[in-house]
């Protein structure tokens, strides 16, 4: 009259060790119980700054993209990259965040990040705008005149000293020239976008400090022909302003 109910398959292959499903575990699971992702204060710290860094190359990413597509103004785009870039750098100025992010291209693989865009922008460490007026800049151009000239040529001509004065000090990491040699090609590029001597110096060696650690150092060499590079080059600026 009734017929035996159907065999229900296993998952797994019967073993004679196999036991019955318990619901031991899921009654010691509290499913109301908030879950730690971290143990303590710095720990917590360290998590927040490295999801910041996510968001800062997803964000810079995008807004590449936006430039490229002319969705937005040069100087709306200019302004929100370099903050982005000063952002990331503030970040990794953290020993504890450097050491657990490691490197750029480690960290976008372990993470599984594409966005080849804003691994440029931060590896240069200027924006698309800065980055094209160097490479733009022509012997026939001429540097503005006038008053506001005067005054954008006397921040240059700081900066540049400013710069020369930390190499002779012995500043030689990244987190002390990074910041300072930044200063110099933007008001550089406010100034003229005229070519002169060792110009494209200086965005090769801010390349060069971008890509280093923050707690790394140049070498008594590397420092030497920094040295070197940036006096041609402040020469080379002093000649076309005069």
């Amino acid at each position: 009259m009734y017929s035996n109910p159907p065999s229900r398959n296993l998952a797994y292959a019967p073993t004679p060790y196999a036991y019955p499903a318990t619901n031991i575990l899921s009654a010691r699971i509290n499913l109301d119980e908030e879950v730690k992702l971290a143990d303590s204060s710095a720990e917590r710290d360290l998590i927040d700054s490295l999801a910041e860094i996510y968001s800062i190359i997803r964000t810079l990413d995008g807004l590449e993209k936006a430039y490229i597509k002319d969705a937005l103004p040069e100087t709306e785009y200019s302004d929100m990259c370099s903050k982005l870039l000063k952002q990331y750098r503030s970040i990794l100025n953290d020993e504890n965040v450097a050491r657990e992010f490691g490197d750029l291209d480690t960290f976008t693989q372990k993470w599984d990040i594409e966005c080849p865009r804003a691994k440029e922008r931060l590896k240069v460490g200027l924006s698309s705008v800065e980055t094209i007026t160097v490479a733009k800049a022509t012997p026939g151009s001429a540097a503005p005149q006038g008053n506001l000239s005067g005054s954008l040529i006397l921040v240059a001509t700081e900066n540049f000293i400013t710069f020369l004065d930390a190499l002779r000090l012995n500043m030689v990491s990244k987190s002390a020239l990074h910041p300072l040699l930044s200063d110099v090609i933007q008001s550089v590029n406010k100034v003229t976008d005229q070519d002169f001597d060792h110009r494209g110096k200086i965005i090769q060696w801010l390349i060069t400090l971008n890509q280093m650690k923050t707690s790394e150092e140049l070498s008594e060499e590397q420092a030497r022909d920094l040295a070197f590079d940036m006096e041609q080059a402040y020469n080379g600026f002093k000649s076309i302003i005069q």
